[in-house]
């Protein structure tokens, strides 16, 4: 069980995804980022270079969300743009599942998206979202494995743009289904207590825009 600031902010990743956010805000969530000793920020492509910059001398990782929020786009295009965060510098990749296509049953273009990202990016961690409140169990369960079969790292919950954010069951089926994948919980953490339930029921990343208050409990 988790009992400390410190441990759980080593599973935290502080997260800045609006696509209005300003330098100074990204320089901000890096600066917070770095004091509250986080694994890592994530940001859009655009910002990596800048929090790379900033994170400089630290622990903390730099993760570039990829084909976000939707996750439509081709799997070349997916891994034209997760080879230019990476020589950008972004160490992590949270990437978007295609969900028109998990929705159609079209599993060959999970696997395709899933290993063309893994040869454009070699060596980055690649954990794909698969928007678990918009898919039905089964979808989740026939999705899971052809992201570990494919090269994935680990699998995510949500972008915080579907419908309805993290939850434990969620987290729970993951954690059943992901066997050597790490598991990410991400959508609507807000509190420090939201974060361990969901580390308990199995995630071993937590993403949230709200890290202070998860990390050091201001929004329990």
């Amino acid at each position: 069980m988790l009992t400390g600031a410190v441990s759980l902010a080593a599973r935290v990743d502080a997260t800045l995804l609006a696509p209005w956010a300003e330098p100074p805000e990204i320089e901000a969530l890096c600066a917070e980022a770095a004091r509250l000793e986080a694994a890592a920020v994530c940001v859009l492509p655009y910002h990596v270079g800048r929090a790379r910059d900033a994170l400089r001398g630290t622990r903390v990782r730099v993760a570039a969300a990829i084909a976000f929020p939707f996750g439509g786009a081709p799997p070349g295009a997916k891994a034209a743009e997760a080879a230019a965060s990476a020589e950008a510098g972004a160490e992590e990749l949270d990437i978007v599942a295609n969900l028109a296509a998990l929705k159609a049953g079209d599993w060959a273009t999970l696997e395709a998206e899933v290993r063309a990202v893994r040869a454009a990016a070699p060596g980055r961690l690649a954990k794909w979202i698969l928007e678990c409140g918009a898919l039905a169990e089964p979808e989740i369960r026939r999705a899971v494995p052809v992201v570990a079969d494919a090269g994935g790292d680990f699998v995510k919950t949500s972008t915080g743009y579907g419908p309805g954010g993290a939850t434990v069951e969620q987290v729970r089926l993951l954690r059943a289904l992901a066997g050597a994948m790490g598991v990410k919980a991400s959508g609507g953490i807000a509190t420090r207590a939201q974060a361990l339930a969901l580390v308990a029921a199995g995630a071993d990343r937590i993403g949230t825009s709200r890290a202070r208050a998860v990390i050091e409990g201001g929004g329990a």
